[in-house]
């Protein structure tokens, strides 16, 4: 049996428990959150000490697994075995285990919940396991695949978790929070529940609390440069260098050159859209925010689209720099502040080699 998180979770809230859970995908987020909601409630808090049981997937091996599994409770309704990190169990797809993981998989213990985590990964579905949990020969099993979401789908995503806890949040602290985390979704809600603990009765999650919480200085961080790149404001850019320079450790290069990737990537997606560019369009891409969408509407009119082109390029050479390649001597703080020179001043084709 297939289901996506939302049912898994919508069951679990209903007490119905299935005897095996195979949680697995890019998206570990959801994972941790089933199998911590499964081993929050499945047993009470008394119950606990002999009938759960944690493993972690390099300590163990198929047999052990099974063999805890095949344990009866011991006065209680149920046992929960939860295997952590499960991808890491070397011999879970091995044809030397298989038939006995096969057979436990068709007809599994009732009174045990099985849960394997196996994250960042999916299993083979042309492999024997994968077909199994896949198919309709294990009924017993539920198969949950978890996928990374793009990053335009982070602004519905951050708002629906928000609203899900009764609260609320305005569109420029979404956005700032989308563009400054990305797609990470642990870190995310982790970054909610700090905030959360900090509102006051009825006070919605704002751009000045995020700033103030997340880290983000309100006048000296990256969102603020591409301002200032999209104004053309080459005091305003430099100001915020040399801040960047000074705490380097506040602000690392590599996300700082994710960020500026993405907003030119887009830029260059809404250059090909054609001139009638509305609403739908800036959405799909994830800006959802009116104040965003007219830093976009100004950098299309700043930055044509051979000079958007030129720009991602560069931002690429920046990359392999942080990385060794061809940086020489440089620095971080150096390497950027070059970057920045050649988007607010374009040399000519074959300068820099």
């Amino acid at each position: 049996m297939t289901l996506d998180a939302d049912a898994l979770l919508k069951e679990l809230q209903q007490g119905k428990f299935h005897p095996v859970y195979v949680l697995q995908g890019e998206e570990p987020y959801y994972i941790d959150v089933v199998a911590e909601r499964i081993e929050q409630t499945a047993l009470p808090e008394h119950d606990c000490s002999f009938n759960q049981v944690v493993l972690y997937g390099k300590d163990v091996d198929t047999t052990a697994i099974l063999g805890q599994a095949k344990q009866f409770p011991m006065m209680s309704e149920r046992r929960v075995v939860i295997v952590k990190e499960a991808q890491a169990v070397a011999d879970l797809e091995s044809e030397k285990v298989w038939p006995f993981l096969e057979a436990y998989l068709k007809n599994p213990l009732p009174s045990t919940v099985l849960v394997l985590c196996y994250k960042h990964k999916t299993l083979d579905s042309r492999k024997k396991l994968g077909k199994l949990l896949s198919g309709k020969d294990a009924p017993g099993a539920v198969l949950m695949t978890s996928k990374k979401l793009y990053d335009s789908q982070v602004p519905q995503w951050l708002t629906a978790n928000v609203r899900q806890r009764g609260l609320q949040i305005s569109g420029q602290a979404v956005a700032l929070l989308a563009e400054y985390i990305g797609a990470d979704l642990g870190r995310l809600a982790n970054e909610v529940d700090k905030l959360a603990l900090n509102l006051k009765p009825n006070q919605a999650i704002d751009e000045e609390l995020v700033q103030r919480l997340v880290g983000i200085s309100k006048d000296y961080n990256i969102f603020e440069l591409q301002k200032a790149l999209v104004q053309r404001d080459v005091l305003k850019a430099n100001r915020i260098l040399g801040y960047f320079a000074a705490n380097p450790k506040a602000n690392p290069l590599i996300p700082n050159l994710t960020l500026l990737f993405g907003f030119f990537t887009k830029l260059l997606v809404l250059h090909q859209a054609g001139p009638n560019l509305n609403d739908g369009v800036f959405k799909s891409l994830g800006i959802m925010n009116s104040f965003a969408q007219k830093d976009y509407q100004q950098a299309l009119k700043v930055y044509p689209l051979a000079r958007v082109v030129d720009i991602i390029h560069e931002i690429r050479r920046a990359d392999a720099q942080s990385k060794g390649i061809g940086s020489g001597s440089m620095d971080d703080g150096e390497i950027l502040r070059e970057l920045v020179w050649l988007i607010l001043h374009p040399v000519p084709a074959g300068v820099l080699g």
